[in-house]
């Protein structure tokens, strides 16, 4: 059930960012009276859900057809809208354009007025980075909107009586579990997020921190902390701190299953030491990388009958479980509510962090380890919740159409950023990019695009037959 709520916010997330986005292009497209031949949502190889489409006046439509009905009108002044079958994006065929679908006959024959090749090179810029530009609006529009309504998640630290659960990794810089962060490069952090964010995207290295004893201390940490932290796998680097440790779930071929443990076994002690929050359990384990441990664990929490086990940790300080903990300090958070005007202001700073924080990101991509993490339609899944949630739905459509904004505006044949190079080639040199330049480049775009899928796609497909 978990997995059809999932796919279902998936697919009205991109049901919403694809219909605007082409909408971006339709648009200036029709003001400039350039002829769109097809409107669809979704992609439709072989067949559509549903196709409309208005001859000479009366609208005709069109069920699970694999093909127009025969009367269907060539009027320039008409589009065919459409439902496809394939929920991975959608598109609009604008004429005499070289896009995805390759269709190159009607270049064969003498430009025509209401065709895209015959509009001022402005024009056309315009036509193509319209979608890219609503994807960007629609990202901040959304931020303001879920401001406005929900408020923001702070963190009062002041009422944090366990202080902050700290990855061990940071342990060697001064930063421990239980400390209470004063300040990050001089300003009080607004919550967790924004504590993991500065550190690991904003190259934020100066760090105020107050110890559980009320001493406090300015840290300046390495330049290249973020490297560090994610390579390390140090993340999130801060959290509230979790208090029961009941495993929820075995990793497929781990140390963990290797060695005996089950769902539900709470744990009690490693290697003699009590544990008490799932940051001491962190803590040694990263201490004892790739050496043997032993943990005390119970199959239920009242139960007085333990068993331990002895487990081999992995070099990254794991074994192969997940943990259903109970966060304490729950009322430190608070969401704060802002008035129509304060939430301009701030969606439109969380918006631009959240374009920023993206493209920070995208130099782990190029790392040994960013490449193995990269994901498809399923990591973009679970971004939702469980459970529909409308808070983090438009969170995450906001989030997921501020990306799609960026991934088209690159540089990339086939993709919006793609046509745009060559329309400024063409703006600044005076000359139009020949056609046989075009289609090679749209075959290249096309050849990258599905095999960047195909192994985004895959890598999901091997990490779920390994869990």
């Amino acid at each position: 059930m978990e997995i059809l709520i999932k796919a279902a916010q998936l697919i009205t997330s991109l049901a919403i960012l694809v219909t605007l986005h082409e909408f971006g292009h339709f648009i200036p497209a029709k003001l400039f009276k350039t002829r769109v031949e097809k409107f669809y949502l979704f992609f439709n190889p072989y067949f559509s859900f549903f196709r409309w489409k208005s001859v000479n006046g009366v609208k005709r439509k069109s069920w699970f057809s694999s093909a127009p009905p025969k009367d269907w009108s060539e009027d320039p002044d008409t589009t065919e809208w459409g439902i496809g079958w394939v929920p991975l994006g959608g598109y609009v065929k604008i004429a005499g354009m070289i896009d995805e679908s390759m269709d190159t006959e009607q270049l064969k024959n003498e430009p025509q007025p209401w065709e895209f090749r015959s509009k001022k090179a402005w024009q056309r810029l315009i036509i193509m980075i319209g979608g890219v530009t609503v994807n960007l609006v629609l990202g901040f529009l959304i931020y303001i909107a879920v401001v406005f309504t929900w408020g923001q998640l702070t963190l009062d630290q002041n009422k944090l009586q366990a202080g902050l659960g700290v990855h061990p990794y940071l342990a060697q810089y001064g930063i421990y579990s239980g400390d209470i962060i004063l300040d990050i490069e001089g300003k009080k952090p607004l919550n967790l997020d924004e504590i993991n964010k500065s550190i690991l995207l904003r190259g934020a290295h100066k760090i105020t921190v107050q110890h559980p004893d009320g001493t406090t201390a300015h840290l300046t940490l390495p330049s290249d902390i973020d490297q560090k932290l994610f390579e390390a796998g140090a993340l999130p680097a801060f959290s509230l701190r979790a208090k029961t440790l009941k495993v929820a779930e075995v990793s497929k071929d781990s140390p963990a299953l290797k060695s005996g443990f089950k769902a539900k076994d709470h744990i009690y002690e490693v290697n003699g030491t009590p544990i008490h929050y799932y940051d001491e359990f962190q803590a040694i384990l990263f201490a004892n990388k790739n050496k043997l441990v032993d943990i005390k664990v119970a199959q239920n929490s009242d139960s007085k009958d333990t068993i331990t086990r002895e487990v081999r940790v992995k070099s990254n300080g794991t074994i192969g479980i997940m943990t259903n903990s109970a966060f304490v300090d729950r009322k430190a958070l608070s969401e704060k509510k802002y008035g129509f005007a304060q939430s301009i202001g701030i969606g439109m700073s969380y918006g631009y962090n959240t374009l920023s924080d993206y493209v920070s990101q995208f130099k782990f991509v190029f790392t040994k380890k960013g490449a193995t993490q990269i994901g498809g339609f399923a990591s973009i899944g679970n971004m939702f919740p469980p459970l529909w949630d409308w808070h983090t739905f438009w969170l995450t459509t906001a989030l997921l159409s501020i990306i799609l904004a960026f991934m088209n505006i690159l540089p990339i044949p086939a993709l919006d950023g793609g046509h745009v190079v060559f329309l400024l080639y063409e703006m600044i040199t005076g000359k139009e990019a020949p056609q046989k330049v075009l289609e090679v480049a749209q075959y290249i775009g096309i050849f990258l695009l599905l095999s960047l899928m195909i192994y985004a796609n895959g890598a999901d497909l091997v990490r779920w037959l390994m869990k």
